[in-house]
């Protein structure tokens, strides 16, 4: 067995608030429980939930650490009872359900995988976004090759996972950005058509792009008024995923378009997802996506990094909306 320190060094969140809020604290390293692998942290991924979490909007489910960070890559340490999979010594990358921000943090064995050739930054980057993806677009959209997509948020770490898998499984992409850097980094990844969403009107452009047809899978995070536009963008049997609102959950829609254009909104979180649930979806996306990965077609896109300890300056990259792919802490 390796010899473990009794407290490590954890950002936690001393109260609701801004990104000031988060603050380095000593805790007491996590045991590992059935099935449950004790990582130590090399670096951990920044996603949107956490600022909710930090917000006070985004409370972590029964059980789950107080500690943001959702996802990491890391070498495992120790073993709980039970686990066939992992030894000390290796490498994963993992989706756990809280705890990330930390010098080490549990996951159960069956939501790790290895880390495909990319670099402990990268792995860090991979799970939340490419799991949220592949059940939301694939699983739940169920999106086919030669089939639209249309992905609000295109440059987002969501975003740009979206472009690049589904290009790799033979669909068109369309994509809403925030500004013409976006858009030209959602192109460059092998979008079909970026949209400006504060200088075009991406209901009209979607239809021009597709010759009136709509996209048949739209992957959502912005909410509000975009669920009416959606619709209106989707096309005839079109499945429109909701996997977060940026905007406001609520919205006023005519909802005949539904059942004119025979539309599923479905949706999504994945977080409180149950052990199996998001152990199946991690089986999926292994044997999916990581051999693109393996094959160096598909990797996370890389925005920036920050020390552990400057978590708060991770948070306030996120909230400027100015980056493009993701936000790393190393530890």
């Amino acid at each position: 067995m390796i010899d473990l320190p009794k407290t490590m060094t954890a950002i936690a969140i001393r109260q609701p608030g801004g990104p000031d809020v988060l603050v380095p604290q000593e805790r007491p390293v996590p045991q590992p429980g059935k099935g449950e692998i004790l990582v130590r942290v090399i670096a951990a991924g920044v996603n949107r939930p956490d600022v909710m979490q930090r917000q006070g909007l985004y409370p972590p489910p029964p059980g789950a650490p107080d500690i943001p960070g959702l996802e990491i890559c890391g070498t495992v340490v120790a073993l709980g009872d039970n686990v066939k999979r992992w030894k000390p010594g290796d490498v994963v990358m993992a989706l756990v359900v809280g705890g990330g921000y930390a010098e080490y943090c549990l996951a159960h064995e069956s939501h790790a995988m290895p880390t495909a050739g990319l670099s402990p930054i990268e792995a860090a980057a991979f799970p939340e976004t490419f799991f949220t993806v592949w059940h939301n677009v694939f699983e739940r959209g169920g999106l086919k090759p030669g089939e639209t997509l249309l992905v609000h948020g295109g440059s987002s770490g969501i975003g740009t996972a979206a472009i690049m898998l589904a290009k790799n499984f033979g669909a068109r992409v369309i994509v809403t950005a925030g500004s013409k850097e976006k858009c030209d980094a959602c192109r460059k990844l092998g979008a079909d058509v970026a949209i400006d969403y504060k200088t075009e009107d991406f209901v009209a452009q979607t239809k021009t792009a597709t010759g009136d047809k709509g996209a048949n899978v739209i992957l959502d995070m912005v909410g509000g008024d975009y669920i009416a536009r959606n619709y209106e963008a989707a096309a005839v049997e079109g499945r429109i995923v909701q996997i977060a609102f940026q905007g406001s959950p609520k919205a006023t829609v005519d909802f005949r378009r539904i059942m004119l254009k025979r539309l599923h909104h479905t949706g999504s979180t994945l977080r409180s997802r149950s052990v199996p649930d998001k152990g199946a979806i991690a089986a999926a996306v292994e044997a999916n996506a990581l051999p693109l990965v393996e094959e160096g077609k598909i990797k996370p896109v890389m925005d920036s990094t920050f020390p552990l300890a400057k978590a708060s300056d991770a948070h306030k990259r996120m909230e400027a909306s100015g980056h493009i792919g993701k936000i790393v802490l190393t530890v």
